[in-house]
């Protein structure tokens, strides 16, 4: 006797397996547009897809009956390329934006950290740091 539950379970992964084609798959529906791979999703209205540089996925713009929009800001796109362009400008200007915000912690921090927590990159610095002379006096 077949559940209710693995009937579910089997139709979900099987939308899942679809959802989830790489641009490269042959089943995968995908549009090519000037440096950029869309691959069809899901949706009717908005139909979903992802978009891929090379071969690394950016995000997911939307295809509705009158433009195109992306999730990262309020515009109407009348080509998905602009739609396609204007995610991927955000995402490089966020990353560039994380990068600069983000602080390493300084040595004298990373010695208060335990030591299986420490990374390679951290124990490298931990390596070349010598900390500066501090005034001793003499008992």
């Amino acid at each position: 006797m077949i559940s209710t539950f693995s009937l579910q379970q089997t139709q979900f992964e099987e939308s899942l397996d679809k959802i989830l084609l790489p641009p490269t798959n042959p089943n995968a529906e995908v549009m090519e547009i000037l440096g950029y791979k869309l691959v069809y999703v899901g949706g009717a209205c908005p139909r979903n897809y992802r978009v891929y540089t090379d071969d690394s996925m950016i995000g997911v713009i939307f295809q509705h009956i009158t433009h195109w929009s992306n999730g990262v800001d309020s515009l109407r796109y009348a080509e998905p390329v602009d739609a396609a362009v204007g995610l991927d400008d955000f995402m490089n200007v966020a990353r560039v934006s994380k990068a600069t915000t983000e602080k390493l912690p300084t040595e004298e921090e990373l010695l208060d950290k335990e030591f299986d927590a420490l990374t390679s990159d951290e124990w490298e610095r931990l390596k070349r740091y010598i900390p500066a002379a501090k005034h001793l006096v003499a008992a």
